[in-house]
């Protein structure tokens, strides 16, 4: 065994382990190096005992490509109406340089061209003023690496690896979902998301009653050990005045009930979202004008002057217009059976033939037609008969494939069996 010790700067001690050891040495040593073991007489040397030489081994530098060029940074920050070029010039590069740099990179170098104000690009130069090296990250988990290889530059895309780390939230409805969302730990991604998966069952406007609850498994995104965001729902529990919405995330993005139904349904129950609903907790509100118990033919939501209104469905708006009772209206067309009504707007978004999707904005809404406050009153006609929209069975999208219900099945059952796990020790530990 051949055991060398670096003594800086002027030699190295080298402990021979071996005489076969030390002819081997002599071999890979600088001629003037072997020349001083040589003078050493070799026949005093015994097998299996270890003799210190000094030998003078001269310093070499490392290869410049061995070590990663260490680069003096400038930082510029793109602002509105930045291009490439203009930072290349507050950066002291020609646009020469810029011309040069984006032909070699070609489709390649794309990335770099499309810049938003606020982000940063970084700029190494050496002592001429030669680009060296460019450093973008158009996000967190994205690098694109510039460097000059030569007389080429070279690019090179880098994804980072994103973590994800499961995180468990319960809750209790005291006031309205948003605060108890937010009272449990999550963030207005995670508690709107909630809303969204299970917006075609729960009316979360008019339906919550204090003491319902809900249970979430949820993904946070880390990079680096850096907390990114949170990210995809991947189950959820709802108890709604007692009945319990189960919801599964399945391999294709969207949820399904523990037996592979779909959650996603032609209608949302409520065309407003329920952030801006003034009373969640009033399911005998009175109609503003005639006195009466929510009126037979609708719902009235009141929200604020300019709170958002959304198409509940895909159709086709039957009528866009304005009259003394009904304010700004829209009536919206959805395949032969369904229309729905939206009345009282301050403001219509679509007009008469317009095609809308479900979720798209058609209105605010407002204080118009016959009313003392503003609200929006929402109705919801099945063949020309006028039916509650938040208990009217709804047609639901197609359910999970039967080739991969089986496997969908035994997943929900964990991840559901875990979250009534998790919301146990919390309960416990209360």
């Amino acid at each position: 065994m051949l055991h060398l010790f670096k003594t800086l700067p002027k030699g190295h001690k080298i402990l021979v382990g071996s005489v076969s050891a030390l002819l081997a040495l002599l071999l890979i040593l600088p001629s003037d190096d072997a020349e001083a073991i040589r003078d050493h007489d070799l026949e005093k040397l015994k097998v299996g005992e270890r003799y210190p030489l000094v030998v003078d081994v001269e310093s070499r530098p490392l290869v410049e490509s061995d070590v990663a060029p260490e680069y003096a940074w400038r930082t510029e920050t793109v602002k509105s109406g930045d291009s490439l070029a203009k930072l290349f010039d507050r950066a002291g590069l020609s646009a020469r340089t810029l011309h040069e740099l984006l032909s070699q990179l070609g489709d390649a170098g794309k990335p770099l061209t499309v810049l938003r104000p606020g982000e940063t690009l970084d700029f190494a130069k050496d002592e001429d003023g030669t680009l060296l090296a460019i450093r973008y990250a158009p996000s967190r988990t994205r690098i694109i690496d510039v460097v000059k290889d030569g007389d080429q530059y070279r690019l090179s895309d880098q994804s980072l690896p994103v973590e994800h780390r499961e995180q468990f939230a319960t809750g209790t409805i005291t006031s309205n979902f948003w605060n108890a969302g937010i009272s449990a730990g999550l963030s207005p991604a995670v508690i709107d998301g909630i809303a969204n998966i299970l917006g075609y069952d729960i009316d979360f406007a008019l339906e919550l009653r204090e003491g319902d609850s809900f249970a979430v498994i949820y993904n946070q995104d880390f990079v680096d050990g850096d907390f990114l965001a949170d990210s995809d729902i991947l189950a959820v529990s709802f108890t709604n005045q007692g009945q319990t919405y189960n919801a599964v995330r399945h391999s294709d993005g969207n949820y399904y009930s523990p037996e592979g139904k779909s959650l996603r349904k032609a209608f949302l129950r409520s065309p407003v979202s329920y952030k801006y609903i003034s009373s969640s907790f009033n399911p005998r509100r009175l109609h503003p004008v005639t006195g009466r118990v929510r009126p037979h033919n609708g719902i009235d939501y009141a929200a604020k002057t300019g709170t958002p209104v959304y198409a509940s469905g895909d159709g086709r708006v039957m009528r866009s217009g304005y009259s003394s009772l009904n304010g700004n209206y829209v009536f919206i067309r959805h395949g032969e059976q369904f229309v729905t009504k939206y009345l009282h707007l301050s403001k219509r978004m679509v007009k008469t033939g317009q095609k809308v999707k479900q979720g798209q904005r058609i209105g605010n809404v407002g204080a118009t037609g016959r009313v003392t406050g503003p609200h929006l009153h929402y109705e919801f006609l099945v063949n020309g008969v006028h039916r509650n929209p938040r208990t009217v069975k709804l047609p639901e999208a197609s359910p999970v494939p039967k080739g991969e219900l089986a496997a969908f099945k035994a997943q929900a059952g964990d991840m559901l069996a875990r979250l009534e796990s998790h919301r146990r020790i919390m309960l416990a530990m209360r």
